[in-house]
């Protein structure tokens, strides 16, 4: 498969729902891949679209950012201050993660393709077989934590993982000692 490495040799971690400078300058810190911010108004982290680009422009040139939205419109705004757009629908633009729960139509046409059956809800459920056979860039998503995401890795060989709530003391609020457990656990396999 194109673009997969075992995350355990040094595979792509991103933290999401980060809405505070310093939880950027703390993924940084603890080596993570990427970090995600998110802009749909719909969900419990969300930052408004100022707030969205004051965090974009605190990790530009340090590490690579996503704006995630549930639709393509949500991000119109901040789009330009992204590296990448994360969103669950199929849009044509040149920097898209597609985030499902089922095969993308043209995973050719993908950055990234976010297995993500919860919808952010982080909520981990049994993954799929299909997901093995999806080309490039596959992230795994949804209710991992520092217990199952080994395992995770192990079984899916996937490009990368991705978590937000369970390095959370409360929606939008990381825990530095969570996040480190994390990508240890990530790291581990």
């Amino acid at each position: 498969m194109s673009g997969r490495r075992p995350t355990g040799s040094g595979g792509f971690v991103k933290v999401c729902g980060l809405t505070q400078e310093q939880q950027i300058d703390w993924a940084i810190e603890l080596g993570y891949d990427a970090i995600g911010v998110v802009v749909t108004p719909r969900s419990k982290r969300y930052c408004p679209p100022e707030r969205a680009v004051a965090l974009a422009d605190h990790a530009r040139g340090r590490i690579p950012t996503f704006a995630v939205a549930l639709a393509h419109e949500e991000t119109r705004a901040v789009a330009e201050h992204f590296d990448t757009i994360q969103v669950y629908e199929m849009v044509d633009i040149p920097n898209l993660a597609l985030a499902s729960g089922t095969p993308p139509e043209h995973p050719e046409a993908l950055d990234y393709f976010f297995y993500d059956a919860s919808t952010g809800s982080g909520v981990f459920a049994d993954i799929p077989e299909w997901v093995k056979d999806v080309p490039g860039r596959v992230v795994i998503a949804g209710g991992l934590d520092e217990y199952n995401v080994a395992g995770v890795i192990k079984t899916f060989a996937p490009y990368g993982v991705d978590v937000s709530s369970s390095v959370e003391t409360a929606p939008g609020i990381k825990s530095r000692e969570k996040m480190a457990a994390f990508i240890a656990a990530a790291r581990s396999h």
